[in-house]
């Protein structure tokens, strides 16, 4: 996580660090919002919401009522192995490489009518940027299921269950009103949409410590448009490129997301969706996305 406190000088912002026990996450985040008297913005680089597909077999209302609905030892969040073992209560694929596995033949084994089903609105490609990955797909670098069963099942829903004040956006209103004293409010964030937003150019790859050490002066431009002050940690980090390792990529996107979540905090971006009950319902939508997909959902 990359933490930003909100100061008369600006936003004050950290270096990203580890979470630390994830079950704790989200208590340890309010406590520190509470010795302040403020409430907590959380951009979060995971899905949440489910593909209108998947969800209008659902018994549920929302997003939110089948979290609530959910358990961390639900057939759910095991991953399947093979496609035989695919079905509307165990979505997941595919647990490693297999013979015959393909998105399409993952769409047909769940029911939908071709591989499209897989993705929400917000995952497919604007005139901005690429798709996302589908949320029920688990293998390789561009995935993004494996983060939202470990988010959803050790995170969301423990912080559920005993009570916490949380609120998902878009599910429960426009983001800048859900933001309260004593309140965390969690936003999907997506670093290829927010590099877009924060007017940042990657020549390269993210991936590379160089590239992300030639994005250092792009960075400390877009902070200050934001008024917005790297602690010196964070701005050796970005000068150095975020590391030789390769959690270098996540901590640049981790300060990508919280960037993202101040731009929309300033006025700079939209706090609201597109006008689709789907997408407040059931699929949700990326934190300062004003464009809609290319192809028609």
């Amino acid at each position: 996580m990359a933490l930003a406190r909100n100061r008369d000088a600006g936003w004050i912002v950290e270096a990203p660090v580890p979470v630390g026990p994830v079950a704790q996450f989200l208590p340890a985040l309010l406590a520190r919002g509470e010795t302040r008297d403020g409430g907590v913005a959380l951009g979060v680089d995971l899905p949440l919401g489910l593909p209108r597909a998947y969800a209008t077999s659902l018994p549920d209302a929302n997003f939110p009522a089948f979290l609530r609905r959910l358990r961390p030892e639900a057939e759910f969040f095991r991953v399947c192995e093979e496609l035989s073992e695919l079905h509307g209560g165990r979505p997941f694929y595919p647990m490693h490489g297999v013979r015959g596995m393909s998105r399409a033949a993952h769409a047909t084994a769940l029911g939908f009518p071709g591989p499209a089903g897989l993705s929400r609105a917000c995952d497919r490609a604007t005139a901005e940027r690429p798709a996302g990955a589908p949320l029920f797909w688990t293998l390789g670098a561009n995935q993004t299921g494996k983060a939202a069963i470990a988010a959803w099942r050790d995170m969301l829903l423990p912080a559920l269950a005993a009570g916490l004040p949380i609120r998902l956006w878009p599910f429960e209103g426009d983001f800048l009103a859900l933001l309260a004293p004593g309140i965390i409010t969690l936003a999907e964030t997506y670093p290829a949409e927010a590099m877009r937003h924060l007017g940042i150019v990657l020549a390269g790859s993210k991936r590379r410590q160089s590239d992300r050490a030639a994005c250092a002066d792009r960075l400390h431009a877009a902070m200050a448009a934001l008024g917005a002050i790297p602690c010196p940690p964070l701005a050796a980090m970005m000068r150095d490129g975020f590391g030789t390792d390769a959690g270098g990529e996540d901590r640049f996107d981790c300060l990508l997301g919280v960037l993202c979540v101040i731009n929309v905090l300033a006025g700079n971006r939209t706090d609201t969706i597109p006008d689709d009950p789907w997408l407040r319902k059931w699929e949700g939508w990326v934190l300062g996305q004003s464009l809609l997909p290319r192809y028609p959902i």
